[in-house]
């Protein structure tokens, strides 16, 4: 009898085997099937920041032109998920925003992307990537959202994050942030920047980003550090971002736009022509008018430029909000002698002075300035009618000198810096920030109802200056 149960209890263990080696075999067809890349690659590195799975990744959320009444939001997964979904509801102090009566679903945009990027020899990513914009919001409401595939399943769905729309009221104070370059180390070094200035400014009503986010314009791995650096941050206050030279692809001489830019983010599409569609761009914020320039296409087309000149003097001449802000990755007026835009500067500037502009935010140069195109008042606390203000700034560790020039009030090398902008009535409040949290320089703009402006720059933050000679020798 005993003989007979070991015997039948052998048989079932060997069928038992085999089963679950047909399932694991099953499993791997599977794996196969849908993303063929993967079972080879689990070797590599940088794995995690650059494949995607059913989870959703590289959540973003960017501004609308009715930012009031609505938001985008961006993810990536694998292609198994073809279809998705944002679900929204206003938030609750409680879970009773889950009832189906208090949350909407809305489908999202689907598209499949193949990037494969042999300049830097990483593998062919393919992935699902999935935007939508959510219309029809209150202003200045508490909103939560989460993205996914629709299954019941948690793990294929986000995390509900919070998001807050502008208030309708336009003397409300908001704030923004201001970032330089990124570019290099962005998951390494440029982390602490982007997480110091959200610690320092929890309540931050949106981001903004002048061009080279990342080095590489075709490198997965790189966008997957720049979300990392990030992470809910991205996907709670809004975005916005202007490309630079290295979001255009150098091996076609910075003719190509990334791959990656349109599928990642989703911007303003009234472009004056269809190729700038979002990285040329207007949109409103409470009482602030904000610009895109596309500086690449700008320097690359002269079709581009004069189609961007004469659609910023459009939207210029029937802007009727009190603040202007402009934003580009070349600078109109750079730091170092011999890295000069003169296309820019002979396009752009007549229209930035004759509309009265107020601020320039640039990139580009890897060393901060900011200044007057005239050097008048240099030097003093109150200066009376400065004309617009001119910044340059670097958040990333990349780092090049600078020279003095005429039209800056403040300079300085080797520093990462980011910088908090308040709006509130007739006052624009700059501080520009170390990672350490120092304020590196600082400055008041007061806007009269005629337009006419003064400025009053912080005499203790022009005594803190950072250049290369001081600690490293040649």
């Amino acid at each position: 009898m005993k003989k007979s149960v070991f015997v039948l209890m052998a048989v079932l263990g060997l069928l038992s085997c085999k089963t679950a080696n047909k399932e694991s075999n099953s499993h791997d067809e599977d794996h196969e099937h849908f993303h063929s890349q993967y079972s080879s690659m689990s070797e590599v590195d940088a794995h995690k920041l650059i494949f995607p799975s059913k989870t959703p990744d590289r959540i973003i959320v960017s501004l609308t032109e009715d930012a009031n009444h609505s938001f985008a939001v961006n993810w990536r997964t694998n292609q198994q998920v073809d279809t998705a979904y944002v679900q929204v509801a206003e938030e609750t102090h409680g879970p009773d925003f889950l009832l189906d009566k208090n949350k909407q679903q809305f489908t999202a945009k689907t598209e499949f992307i193949a990037v494969e990027n042999i300049r830097d020899q990483e593998p062919l990513v393919k992935a699902a990537y999935h935007s939508a914009i959510i219309n029809n919001l209150k202003p200045g409401t508490n909103y939560v959202y989460r993205v996914g595939d629709g299954n019941k399943n948690n793990d294929t769905w986000s995390e509900w994050f919070q998001i807050k729309t502008p208030s309708s009221n336009k003397s409300e104070p908001f704030s923004f942030i201001y970032f330089g370059d990124a570019q290099n180390d962005v998951k390494s070094m440029w982390s602490r920047v982007l997480r110091k200035s959200y610690k320092m400014m929890p309540e931050v009503d949106f981001m903004l980003h002048a061009g080279d986010l990342i080095n590489h314009s075709e490198s997965d791995r790189e966008w997957g550090e720049w979300f990392y650096a990030g992470s809910f941050i991205h996907a709670t206050v809004p975005s916005v971002m202007t490309p630079g030279n290295h979001e255009y692809d150098k091996t076609v001489e910075r003719k190509k736009l990334s791959a990656l830019w349109k599928p990642q983010f989703t911007l303003p599409e009234n472009a004056p022509i269809e190729e700038l569609k979002e990285t040329c761009y207007a949109l409103e914020y409470q009482s602030m008018k904000l610009i895109s320039i596309d500086a690449q296409s700008f320097i690359n087309s002269e079709y581009s430029r004069n189609q961007q000149i004469k659609w910023l003097d459009s939207v210029l001449a029937s802007n009727t909000k009190k603040w202007i802000t402009i934003t580009m990755h070349y600078p109109i007026y750079s730091t170092k002698k011999g890295r000069d835009n003169k296309e820019l500067r002979e396009g752009l500037k007549p229209l930035i002075d004759k509309y009265n502009v107020d601020l320039v935010l640039q990139g580009h140069d890897h060393t901060y300035a900011r200044g007057y195109a005239s050097n008048e008042g240099l030097g003093k606390t109150v200066v009376e009618e400065a004309g617009a203000i001119y910044a340059v700034s670097v958040s990333g560790p990349k780092m090049y000198e600078s020279q003095n020039q005429d039209w800056m009030v403040k300079r300085g090398e080797f520093t990462q810096l980011f910088q908090i902008i308040t709006i509130e009535g007739d006052t624009l409040k700059y501080d520009s920030y170390t990672p350490m949290g120092s304020v590196y320089d600082s400055f008041h703009l007061i806007k009269k109802e005629d337009g006419t402006k003064k400025v009053i720059n912080d005499p203790e933050s022009q005594e803190f200056m950072r250049f290369k000679s001081d600690f490293i020798k040649e």
